[in-house]
């Protein structure tokens, strides 16, 4: 692991964004699971659960080789030169510059139309956005915005930090395939199981340091408890509804959970703090990081 690594990862985010979707080891990972899927039958439940677990474990064991084959490259490489190739390796395992990017934009939608508001949040959301409302958009790009902070920023290098390489491609590589299998459809109920609870495991923790980095000092911590388990989901809530508490605002996904009830409904001034405040905590994630690498870094030098 290299702390310079860290901060060159999260320069080039910042800078470039995301690479060339031809170059993008995340959309290389899209299209293996594409084709996995054609070989994981949706029934017997059985079966499928075995197939689908089969392919995910494949796929995750590759992304470690990846992972560590690119660590034993540099091994012996000037500490200069390693930070640089670890850090453009992590790169595009981070998306905190994409993310405000895309939240930012559905903001500048709404000032057109609520129409296209709802084309633009349709980029961040599986839900149906069809019906609504300006308020409703607007709490939809706000979740995604909170829930991503921690699937594309913290997360990353909690595992980067806690394993390096190998342990941030095997997260990531599990978070593409819950965002491709892990749905309670007929389809997916159980191919998707072993990729749906992998991906919660991953995320437990960083899930929870999202939410408290979100909630801040003030929130007590069974105030934040309660509003995360509101959600169906046990790690989505967490940074959602530190968001909602630090703001005094209110989210809601129709028909599926509403976090801080008593908050009220986001503006457009809400969505400037909320990109302002993820922002800083984009930057404090990756220094925190950079300073614990260095830290065992040096206790082992």
């Amino acid at each position: 692991m290299s702390a310079g690594a860290v901060v060159v990862a999260g320069v080039l985010d910042a800078t470039f964004r995301e690479p060339p979707l031809r170059l993008h080891p995340v959309r290389a990972v899209g299209r293996g699971l594409d084709a996995a899927a054609r070989a994981v039958p949706s029934e017997p439940p059985r079966r499928a659960m075995l197939s689908g677990g089969l392919a995910w474990a494949t796929g995750a064991a590759a992304a470690v080789l990846a992972g560590a084959a690119v660590e034993r490259a540099v091994r012996d490489a000037p500490p200069g030169r390693r930070a640089v190739v670890l850090g453009v390796v992590l790169w595009p395992l981070l998306s905190g510059r994409l993310l405000l990017d895309e939240v930012g934009a559905v903001d500048r939608a709404l000032t057109v139309d609520v129409a296209t508001g709802r084309v633009a949040v349709a980029r961040l959301v599986s839900r149906d956005v069809e019906s609504l409302s300006e308020s409703e958009v607007r709490q939809a790009a706000l979740e995604s915005l909170a829930e991503n902070l921690s699937d594309s920023v913290v997360a990353p290098l909690f595992w980067y930090v806690c394993g390096g390489l190998p342990a941030a491609a095997l997260y990531r590589f599990t978070n593409t395939a819950d965002a491709m299998w892990g749905y309670r459809t007929r389809r997916w109920r159980y191919a998707g199981l072993v990729a749906a609870r992998a991906d919660d495991l991953l995320n437990l923790v960083p899930s929870r340091l999202t939410g408290v980095a979100l909630a801040g000092p003030q929130v007590p911590w069974s105030r934040l408890r309660r509003e995360a388990r509101r959600t169906p989901s046990p790690n989505a809530g967490w940074p959602m509804a530190g968001l909602a508490l630090r703001l005094d605002v209110r989210l809601a996904k129709p028909g599926v959970y509403t976090l801080h009830p008593d908050g009220r409904p986001p503006v457009a001034a809400d969505t400037e703090a909320a990109l302002c405040l993820v922002g800083r905590a984009v930057w404090v994630s990756i220094g925190a990081a950079a300073c614990v690498v260095g830290l065992r870094r040096r206790r082992r030098g």
